[in-house]
C-alpha cells in the first residue's frame, strides 16, 4: 500500500476483515499501519473486550483540531449462502465493492483515513491537528466504543474542536443529505402482574392482558408533539407483547410489553419516563394490577444548530457533487450522540441503501468522491 492509500483499496482491505461486533479481526491494524506510516501517533484504547483506535497528527495543544469519527465493526452477514459473493471478500465487480460493511461504514472510514493521510502528507497545516477516533463497538451495545475513546481523551487532555462522523447519510444520491442532529431513542419494558385464574371464571382473576392492551392503546394513541423546526414529530411504537401462555383456559399472571420511542428536542429521556410511569400507574389502578416500568435511553435528542460547521461540510459537498445537502435529523441513532457532549458534530457519508442487507455493496466511484469531499473539508477548515 502506498503512503497515501487509495480509499477503494483500503475499503477492500477492511471488508476482508470479519469484524463482526465486538471482534476486530485485524481491521484496526490495517488502519494503524497506514496511519502510522504517515506520521499519526496511534493508540489502542481497550475497554470491556472492545478494541478502539485513537490517531492524531499534529500536537495535542494545536490551535485547531479537526476530528473524524467512525466504526469498523459490522453486523453479522446472516445466511452466507444467500450472498452473490462471499460477505468478507471485498470483491470489486460491476462497478461496486461487495461485502459486509462496505456501506456501513468501512468505506466511510477508509475515505476519511485516506483523505487525512493525503492532506497531512501534501499540505500539512501549521499549528493544526487531525484526529481520528475509530471504534469497534458501534453496532453493539456502544458502551465500550466511542464512549471509551471520549473518556480516554478526557483523561489525557485530548480534544477535538469539531467532529465529522462518516456514517451513511444520503437516501439515494451522494451529496443530498447531511445530519445536524439525531432523534433520541428510548425503550420502555413494561411488566404487568395480575392474578392467575381459570378463563371460565374471569371475575376470580385479574387479567394483566386487558391492562396491557389498554395501556398500549393509550400510549400509541397519544400525540407526543407535532415536530419542531429541525425535527419530525416524535413517534411511539409498541414492538412486543408477550404472555408466554400456551393454554386457552388460563388467564396468566404476568404479561410483558416493550415500547420504543423516537423523540425530538421537545422531550428528554427523563420527561418521557415520567409520562410512561404516570400512564402505567393510571391503568394499573383502574385494572387492579401492578405495572412496573423499566426504561433504557439509548441516546438523547440533540442538534448542532446550522452554522460554521454545517456550512463548511455543505460547501465541500457542493464543490464535489454540485448538490447542496439538506440538513436533516432523520434516521436512527449514531455515535454522534456521544460526540455531541465533547464538541460540535455533524454527519456526512455515503448513500445508506443496502446497509445491513444481503449483498451489501458500494459504488467504487462514490468511495473516491467521498474521500475527495473529506479532503476538501480539511483544506477549507485549516484555511480558516
Amino acid at each position: 500500500m502506498s503512503p497515501i492509500p487509495d480509499p477503494v483499496d483500503l475499503t477492500a482491505a477492511l471488508v476482508s476483515c470479519a469484524s463482526v461486533t465486538p471482534a476486530d479481526a485485524g481491521a484496526l491494524g490495517v488502519l494503524e499501519e497506514a496511519l502510522g506510516a504517515a506520521g499519526f501517533a496511534c493508540t489502542r484504547v481497550e475497554r470491556g473486550g472492545v478494541s478502539n483506535l485513537f490517531a492524531r497528527w499534529g500536537e495535542r495543544d494545536a490551535a485547531r483540531r479537526f476530528g473524524f469519527n467512525g466504526h469498523t465493526d459490522v453486523v453479522p452477514p446472516g445466511d452466507v449462502t444467500a450472498w452473490s459473493r462471499p460477505p468478507f471478500s471485498g470483491e470489486i465487480a460491476d462497478g461496486a465493492l461487495w461485502g459486509r460493511g462496505s456501506v456501513d461504514m468501512k468505506s466511510g472510514v477508509a475515505a476519511f483515513v485516506a483523505a487525512a493521510i493525503g492532506f497531512v502528507t501534501e499540505t500539512p497545516p501549521e499549528d493544526g491537528a487531525v484526529i481520528l477516533a475509530i471504534t469497534g463497538d458501534e453496532e453493539g451495545d456502544a458502551v465500550d466504543g466511542t464512549r471509551a475513546l471520549l473518556d480516554w481523551m478526557e483523561a489525557r487532555g485530548e480534544r477535538m474542536d469539531v467532529c465529522l462522523v462518516g456514517e451513511p447519510t444520503c437516501p439515494e444520491t451522494l451529496g443530498e443529505m447531511m445530519k445536524i442532529g439525531r432523534r433520541g431513542s428510548l425503550n420502555a419494558f413494561l411488566t404487568v402482574t395480575g392474578v392467575q385464574g381459570h378463563s371460565a371464571y374471569p371475575d376470580r382473576a385479574r387479567n394483566p392482558i386487558h391492562a396491557v392492551v389498554r395501556l398500549a392503546d393509550r400510549l400509541a394513541s397519544y400525540r407526543l408533539d407535532g415536530g419542531t423546526e429541525h425535527f419530525d414529530a416524535s413517534t411511539l411504537a409498541v414492538v412486543t407483547v408477550d404472555t408466554g401462555n400456551p393454554a386457552t383456559n388460563v388467564i396468566p399472571e404476568t404479561v410483558r410489553a416493550t415500547v420504543n420511542i423516537r423523540f425530538n428536542d421537545l422531550h428528554t429521556g427523563a420527561s418521557l419516563t415520567q409520562w410512561l410511569e404516570e400512564e402505567a400507574e393510571a391503568v394499573g389502578g383502574a385494572y387492579g394490577v401492578a405495572i412496573s416500568v423499566r426504561v433504557k435511553v439509548s441516546g438523547e435528542a440533540f442538534l448542532t444548530p446550522p452554522g460554521p460547521l454545517s456550512d463548511l461540510v455543505a460547501g465541500a459537498v457542493e464543490a464535489e457533487t454540485g448538490m447542496t445537502p439538506v440538513l436533516s435529523t432523520t434516521g436512527g441513532t449514531s455515535d454522534a450522540r456521544f460526540v455531541k457532549d465533547h464538541c460540535p458534530v455533524v454527519e456526512f457519508g455515503l448513500v445508506g441503501r443496502g446497509m445491513h442487507a444481503v449483498d451489501e455493496r458500494v459504488p467504487v466511484e462514490d468511495v473516491a468522491r467521498l474521500s475527495a469531499i473529506y479532503r476538501r473539508v480539511l483544506e477549507r477548515y485549516f484555511a480558516g
